[in-house]
C-alpha cells in the first residue's frame, strides 16, 4: 500500500484556476465583442455601398433605405440613412449604433456608432 506525502502544494493548481478563469473568460468575451463590432463596422459599409448603387441608378429615398437594410441586416431602429445628390453624384451616408450586448463585459463597455460614406456618379436614365 502507498501512502501519500502530505505535501504543501495539494490543491494548488485548483485555487490558481480559481483565480485566472474569470480573467480569461471576460478576457475571451471582450474579445467576442470586438469581433462584433468589427462585423458591424464592416456590414454598415457594404450597406452603403449597396445604397448608392440603388440611388445612383435612380432609386429613390425609400429603395435606399430598403437596400440599406435588406443587404445587411441592420436594425432600422439603430440605424440612420441620408441620401444627398450634388450635380452627378449621389451620396448615401449609413449611420449605425453597434450595441454592446455580451454578457458580463457588454455593460462594461459603450455602445460604438459606425459611420460610413460612399458617393458615386448617377448613371444616365
Amino acid at each position: 500500500m502507498r501512502r501519500r506525502a502530505n505535501r504543501p502544494d495539494e490543491g494548488q493548481a485548483t485555487v490558481e484556476l480559481a483565480l485566472v478563469l474569470p480573467v480569461v473568460v471576460v478576457l475571451a468575451l471582450g474579445l467576442v465583442q470586438v469581433g462584433l463590432v468589427v462585423r458591424s463596422a464592416v456590414l454598415v459599409q457594404h450597406s452603403a455601398r449597396e445604397g448608392v448603387r440603388v440611388a445612383a441608378t435612380g432609386g429613390s429615398t425609400r429603395d435606399v433605405e430598403d437596400a440599406v437594410i435588406g443587404s445587411s441586416g441592420l436594425s432600422p431602429r439603430d440605424s440612420q440613412i441620408t441620401r444627398s445628390v450634388d450635380g452627378d453624384r449621389v451620396t448615401v451616408k449609413v449611420v449605425h449604433v453597434a450595441r454592446t450586448e455580451v454578457p458580463l463585459v457588454g455593460p462594461l463597455l459603450p455602445e460604438v456608432t459606425l459611420t460610413a460614406t460612399v458617393t458615386m456618379r448617377r448613371e444616365a436614365g
